[in-house]
């Protein structure tokens, strides 16, 4: 009974509030996405010694293992102490990471700034919860919408983060770079104030002898989830693989960084653009249908970026690679997001968040080293054989899924008959 009455769903009406709230707390906290990797690898570049481009992509590594790190106790930590405090807590997290961030650049410490971005992702972590509480609270039709409503917000950060960076340096005269990191500590404080306003449903309490749900390995090695956990991580992994190297890219390219800044800034708003109406292209088309489609945006993002080094085709690529992003992502999100029960929640996310931000790490930890050892040439080609292998496996699993319900259907009608 007690389980029962924690897990409830809210009424539309509240899971909408919960959701745009969600989607506030994403479009002022999310900045930190945009600032750390837009950042991160021209402030890896600055704080090495000249030449020694190999290493600059780590603090962006950095930022992606303190997500991956600490996805287990994020997602832990809040089946125990509930959404909201939850939340709270990873944007205090954020909010000294940031100010550390900034003291590590005004200080010139490369070591230090890379420490600081593992607590910046850490906060990430907690951030990246937010589409999960929004879908959790919801009725199953509303899931998929409510997942897009949270991303939504990344609209915002689209615009805000792109722009902190570039104008925000003005903030610590004496280490401009370092002052993106300055305001993000006020923008994580306000996060912190939106997010004491949510309301999503308890957690049920932890009791001796509870169900617990199935064993985890029985739910991770469906076929249908290991589908949804390869789409996910293929969308999130190729995303950073490229985005982390395209800054670096276009400054070997005699770029200005400002033009890497805006073009991560179109990026961040395709990434986060078409969530308004990918909830809807999913109820509509199906969220097999919607992953492939993004898996196929992100290999066309790789085909322009290999046809010039001009500015237009890195922004045009970009923006591909977001748009094919946020339908890869938000479809196999909604995909993970039907295939456990509400006592098996926490553990599952906890495990998916680990896996998809470990993968995502060795994406962008290896962007910078296969930029540098190879080109950018070398990183656009990777994508393809790797979108080839996540369509096969979505076409395989409709065809499995196809014949299912014809033998069911046969079943059936030959029991009837």
């Amino acid at each position: 009974m007690s389980a029962i009455a924690h897990d409830r769903h809210l009424t539309p009406r509240e899971a909408k509030r919960a959701a745009l709230l969600l989607a506030s707390a994403q479009a002022v906290g999310g900045s930190v996405g945009p600032i750390a990797i837009g950042t991160g690898g021209l402030v890896g570049i600055a704080l090495l010694p000249e030449g020694d481009h190999a290493l600059a992509t780590v603090p962006v590594t950095a930022f992606v293992v303190g997500s991956a790190v600490a996805s287990i106790p994020a997602a832990l930590s809040m089946r125990r102490i509930g959404r909201r405090a939850g939340f709270m807590a990873g944007a205090t997290i954020g909010a000294a990471g940031a100010a550390a961030a900034a003291a590590a650049i005004n200080a010139g410490s490369f070591v230090f700034f890379s420490l600081a971005m593992i607590l910046l992702g850490a906060a990430n972590a907690f951030a990246q919860q937010y589409r999960f509480a929004a879908a959790d609270a919801a009725d199953p039709a509303f899931k998929p919408k409510a997942i897009s409503w949270v991303l939504a917000g990344g609209v915002v950060t689209g615009v805000l983060g792109p722009q902190i960076s570039i104008h925000g340096q003005a903030a610590m005269p004496s280490a401009p770079l370092g002052g993106p990191y300055l305001l993000l500590v006020g923008l994580f404080a306000l996060t912190a104030v939106i997010l004491s306003r949510l309301r999503v449903p308890a957690p049920p309490p932890i009791v001796a002898g509870m169900d617990r749900g199935r064993p985890l390995a029985e739910i991770l090695l469906r076929p249908k989830f290991l589908v949804a956990l390869m789409s996910a991580i293929s969308s999130y992994a190729l995303m950073s693989f490229v985005m982390t190297a395209t800054p670096i890219a276009m400054v070997e390219h005699h770029h200005h960084h400002t033009d890497a800044q805006l073009a991560i800034q179109w990026h961040v708003i395709a990434m986060f653009g078409p969530s308004f109406v990918t909830g809807s292209l999913i109820a509509r088309f199906g969220k097999p249908a919607i992953a492939a489609s993004g898996l196929v945006l992100i290999a066309l993002a790789a085909t322009v970026a290999l046809s010039g080094t001009a500015i237009p085709h890195f922004w045009i690529a970009l923006v591909l690679l977001g748009v094919g992003w946020n339908f890869g992502f938000i479809a196999s999100t909604a995909m993970v997001a039907e295939l456990y029960r509400p006592e098996e929640a926490f553990r599952l996310q906890a495990v998916n968040e680990f896996l998809l931000f470990g993968t995502v790490a060795l994406a962008s930890f290896s962007s910078g080293r296969v930029l540098a050892g190879a080109g950018w040439e070398t990183v656009n080609w990777i994508v393809f054989p790797v979108v080839a292998v996540c369509l096969a496996l979505i076409a395989l699993q409709a065809v499995s899924e196809r014949r299912g319900r014809v033998a069911t259907s046969g079943n059936t009608g030959g029991e009837i008959g």
